[in-house]
C-alpha cells in the first residue's frame, strides 16, 4: 500500500544555493514512513507495548534534481518485501508535474526489545503494509566496501539535539556528519548508509575518510575503531 505525504520545501531545509539539503530530504522520508506506520495502527507506541521495533538497517539514495526553496514536492513510500527478519521498502519524491526528483531504497531490521535481538515479524506487525513492486531502480548490495587507506578526521560528540524518541542518534545525523567530512560544493547524486550501532548521547564519534576521486567514504567510528555507521556518497565537484 503506498503512502504518499506532501510537503513544501521551506527556508530551513535548503543550503546556501536555495536548494533542498540531502539530510533535508533524508528527514523527508523518515518522516514519511513514521506516518504511515502510525496511520495503519503500527505506530512506535504500539510496538513498544509488544516489545518490538524497526530500526533501519541501511540506506541506497539517488538524486535526480534537488527541489529549491518553495517548491511543491510530494513524498511516497511503501514496503516492497518482507523476508526472515527484514522488511524492505522504497521512496520517491516528485514534484508537481510528477517528475521524480529522487528514490531510495532501505533495508529494516524488526527487534525485540526486551531480549536485545533481531525477532521475525509476525502477520499482525506486517500485513497493513501490503505489498508493492519494488521501484525500478539498480540496487546496490547492502554491504558497503571498505577502503584501504583512510584519514581520520577531528572526533565530535553526540550532542542532546541529535538524540531521537528511541534515545539513539537520529539515523540522518550520521549522513549530516558524514557529508560535513565531504570537500566544500561536492553535490551528492548517490549515497548509501550503513547502520552498524546505535550511537547514543555524548559518545565519541571519530569519522575516518577515504576519497577515490568522486566516491567517498565516511566511516563514524567509536573509540574502539568498530563503526556506528558507514556512509558512502559519489558526487559531483
Amino acid at each position: 500500500m503506498k503512502y504518499t505525504i506532501n510537503k513544501r520545501v521551506g527556508f530551513s531545509e535548503v543550503g546556501p544555493d536555495k536548494e533542498i539539503k540531502l539530510t533535508s530530504m533524508v528527514n523527508y522520508f523518515q518522516d514519511c514512513s513514521t506516518f504511515q506506520s502510525e496511520d495503519i495502527g503500527l505506530g512506535m507506541d504500539v510496538l513498544k507495548e509488544r516489545g518490538r521495533v524497526w530500526v533501519l538497517n541501511s540506506w541506497q539514495i539517488e538524486v535526480k534534481r534537488y527541489a529549491k526553496m518553495g517548491e511543491y514536492v510530494s513524498v511516497t513510500t511503501w514496503a516492497n518485501g518482507f523476508s526472515g527478519l527484514y522488511g524492505t521498502r522504497n521512496f520517491l519524491m516528485e514534484d508537481r508535474n510528477g517528475e521524480v526528483l529522487a528514490a531510495a531504497n532501505s533495508i529494516w531490521v524488526f527487534m525485540d526489545l526486551v531480549k536485545g535481538r533481531p525477532a521475525k515479524p509476525g502477520k499482525e506487525d506486517i500485513e497493513n503494509y501490503g505489498i508493492d513492486d519494488p521501484y525500478p531502480m539498480e540496487y546496490a548490495p547492502r554491504k558497503i566496501s571498505l577502503p584501504v587507506e583512510v584519514k581520520d578526521k577531528p572526533a565530535f560528540y553526540v550532542k542532546r539535539e541529535q538524540i531521537d524518541p528511541n534515545h539513539h542518534m537520529n539515523n540522518e545525523q550520521y549522513i549530516a556528519e558524514a557529508l560535513e567530512c565531504l570537500p566544500e560544493g561536492m553535490k551528492v547524486r548517490k549515497l548509501r548508509a550503513e547502520y552498524k550501532k546505535s550511537a547514543m548521547y555524548k559518545d565519541k564519534i571519530i569519522p575516518k575518510v577515504a576519497e577515490e576521486e568522486t566516491r567517498f567514504v565516511v566511516e563514524l567510528c567509536a573509540e574502539d575503531g568498530k563503526p556506528y555507521a558507514v556512509i558512502e556518497t559519489i558526487g559531483e565537484k
